[in-house]
């Protein structure tokens, strides 16, 4: 009687499940000495029950979740992820991205609708030159992109979080600079008719230029729907 009544006492002072609640006993080798017990009400807390020589004593030993910045390799070996800090400059750089990438867009627009124009050969000379001027300001606003991109892409190359998506949006935006250069070295040079009149140039010079709009685009778009 003394003993069942120590037993209790021990139970109660060190932590032992709920009366009410059932338990499960994990098999371990009888000659252990030990039983792994689960309570059913706190799935995170896993109990170990200790044999002493005057009785039973709970011991109780929590094990948590994982926290959410928490991976797992392929080796099974859990890692902590390291908490990144970014420079004031950083959410400045991204803004004028932003801006700049925004400003793009109608941009885009209205150098298809001019170059369509050249194209057909129904366009009047401020055609032309209202359409050399928007391709200088596509320049300005990606040569801001490209500067402010890069080197946001390399102050964030300690965060792990969403790389794979800032380095495909960066693959894609240096492919369009690429072609917005071999745009512009397309381009006829010189005043008069030379646009209309040479077909093969006039052809691979649109085509260069839209499809550099289209992978813009499709990156832009790719980081609002990527999350």
């Amino acid at each position: 009687m003394l003993v069942d009544l120590a037993t209790l006492w021990l139970a109660l002072t060190f932590g032992a499940p709920s009366a009410v609640a059932p338990l499960v006993v994990d098999s371990v080798p009888k000659d252990s000495g030990r039983v792994v017990t689960q309570d059913s009400t706190v799935p995170l807390v896993r109990r170990t029950l200790t044999r002493v020589a005057f009785g039973a004593e709970w011991r109780g030993r929590e094990s948590t979740r994982e926290p959410a910045d928490t991976t797992t390799d392929t080796t099974g070996v859990t890692q902590r992820r390291h908490a990144v800090e970014y420079s004031d400059w950083y959410y400045k750089r991204l803004t004028i991205h932003k801006v700049a990438s925004y400003t793009t867009i109608p941009l885009f627009v209205t150098e298809y609708v001019l170059g369509d124009k050249l194209y057909n050969g129904t366009a009047s000379s401020s055609t032309r030159s209202t359409h050399q001027a928007v391709a200088a300001g596509i320049g300005v606003l990606f040569g801001v992109n490209t500067v402010t991109g890069v080197w946001n892409l390399w102050e964030s190359r300690h965060e792990s979080q969403g790389r794979a998506r800032r380095t495909t949006h960066a693959l894609l935006m240096l492919a369009a600079d690429a072609g917005f250069v071999a745009t512009a070295a397309l381009a006829p040079e010189g005043e008069g008719d030379g646009f209309e009149e040479d077909s093969n140039n006039r052809s691979t010079h649109r085509t260069v230029a839209v499809t550099s709009m289209g992978v813009s685009l499709a990156s832009y778009l790719m980081m609002y729907l990527w999350k």
